[in-house]
């Protein structure tokens, strides 16, 4: 189990994924939109979505031709669902979350 929580705070020293993680706490997106709100790139996004499904925190679900990522901790690490909540209600008032959000919600396109 230390392992996990090992793995799972490996995941989360980096700022875009908890964008990311905070993004994805409003509704399940897909990785075109991830892209255009953190002005990131496919690869890049693409790369720091792998990390958070790899530690349990995301999943992913096939739409068509889309994949969309949500949030739903993995039972299998018993440490995630604790320290999505923990990180949700720490970010909500970062000034680049709340810019994340605007964005998010200020465009018409689906997720």
């Amino acid at each position: 189990m230390l392992y996990q929580l090992q793995e799972i705070f490996k995941a989360l020293s980096d700022g875009t994924r908890l964008r990311i993680l905070k993004l994805l706490s409003l509704r399940p997106l897909c990785v075109y939109r991830l892209t255009e709100i953190l002005g990131a790139s496919q690869s890049s996004v693409s790369r720091h979505l792998s990390v958070l499904k790899r530690t349990g925190l995301i999943r992913d679900a096939r739409e068509g031709q889309r994949v969309r990522y949500r949030i739903e901790p993995s039972d299998s690490n018993p440490y995630a669902r604790r320290i999505l909540e923990l990180v949700d209600e720490l970010l909500e008032g970062e000034e680049v979350v709340a810019k994340d959000r605007e964005r998010l919600l200020g465009t018409e396109a689906p997720g």
